[in-house]
């Protein structure tokens, strides 16, 4: 079992299971009856998604430095209880069922479910 780290609104791998969208805001234009026809999310968690002034600085970032200000604001907002707890809960879940989390931003190394992908890993989830 494991948890897949993807890009909303890509297509599905075989298996990945539910796919939990981890964004701020459903994707623009979308009917909400299509967000799961579409490959975008099942399950709408904008609880581990950044605040919007982080999601800011991540989109703001040019250097290394700023990325990594941003990184350290996102796991510092992940560090709250509320958050924290889903994300504990994510990793157990990780050991007994297959699904997915996810954004829409092209580059993974450049957006939040890298970081995410750390944070899961660090909880001992079974992340691919």
């Amino acid at each position: 079992m494991t948890i897949r780290i993807v890009r909303l609104g890509t297509p599905r791998a075989a298996g990945e299971g539910l796919r939990i969208g981890t964004v701020r805001r459903p994707p623009r234009g979308v009917p909400r009856a299509q967000f799961a026809s579409g490959n975008w999310y099942d399950v709408w968690l904008p609880l581990l998604a950044p605040s919007e002034a982080t999601v800011k600085l991540g989109l703001g970032a040019q250097t290394d430095r700023e990325w990594a200000a941003f990184a350290k604001r996102y796991r510092a907002e992940m560090a709250q209880p509320d958050a924290s707890r889903v994300l504990d809960l994510l990793a157990a879940l990780s050991h007994s069922a297959h699904f997915s989390v996810g954004c829409y931003c092209a580059e993974e190394s450049r957006c939040h479910r890298a970081v995410l992908r750390e944070l899961l890993r660090a909880r001992g989830a079974e992340v691919r």
